[in-house]
């Protein structure tokens, strides 16, 4: 179980605010977090993936504390077994995708998921080209076979889909979801589209000034408006 409580002042359009979740992520949970630009929703994805230092707070997964602002306890990203998709792919221009996922796996000296992981997400054929090649669905598609690669334990999933015409789009959000049940994975998506959320979550958050407004299931979350 994911479970934290986290606060960070932000910077917004409209002054000085604070950011300020507290959540429990159940197991195998597909999470999305909702609203518009500016309520914190990427600064709370980074923050759970130690790229982003908290105000104060805390994270727990399982039994292990990944941050803990009162007891001085904060694990770097490496140390997390977190996954981060962007919303660009943010590949290495002189990598193949082969060399991406081996590059991103915990043991080099042992890269047999890579064959899998490869065949998993479609790039079996696109595994000897550079990011350069590939279109802008198929490097999506491997910056989250490079996130899979990681063997993370909590998959965040940032906007990782916006850029992409329609079609690459519901794809891809296909793939991932079929993904996220295949390796069991916790996995938080930021995102403000409603189409989206309600495609693939089981649960939304739907933040407001920092807050949480909303939280429940996409048709309980939506309907609420109707």
């Amino acid at each position: 179980m994911l479970n934290f409580h986290l606060r960070k002042h932000l910077d917004t359009a409209e002054g000085r605010q604070w950011l300020d979740v507290a959540l429990r992520v159940q197991p195998g949970t597909l999470l999305a977090v909702y609203g518009p630009s500016g309520v914190g929703k990427t600064t709370l994805l980074r923050m759970l993936a130690g790229l982003t230092a908290p105000d104060e707070g805390r994270i727990w997964f399982d039994d292990h504390c990944w941050y803990d602002s009162a007891k001085r306890v904060n694990l770097p990203p490496q140390q997390r077994h977190v996954g981060v998709v962007f919303q660009e792919a943010a590949l290495f221009p002189n990598m193949t995708v082969r060399q991406q996922l081996v590059f991103a796996l915990p043991d080099r000296k042992q890269p047999q998921p890579v064959d899998e992981l490869l065949e998993l997400c479609g790039l079996t054929a696109l595994a000897d080209r550079l990011p350069a090649r590939l279109s802008g669905g198929q490097r999506q598609r491997a910056a989250l076979a490079r996130a899979l690669a990681r063997q993370p334990r909590l998959l965040l999933l940032d906007e990782p889909f916006s850029s992409l015409d329609d079609v690459a789009r519901w794809q891809l959000q296909d793939e991932t979801r079929r993904l996220h049940r295949y390796f069991g994975l916790t996995t938080m998506l930021v995102s403000h589209s409603a189409d989206e959320v309600t495609r693939m979550a089981d649960e939304v958050v739907m933040l407001e000034a920092g807050r949480i407004k909303r939280q429940g299931s996409p048709t309980d979350v939506f309907s609420f408006n109707v």
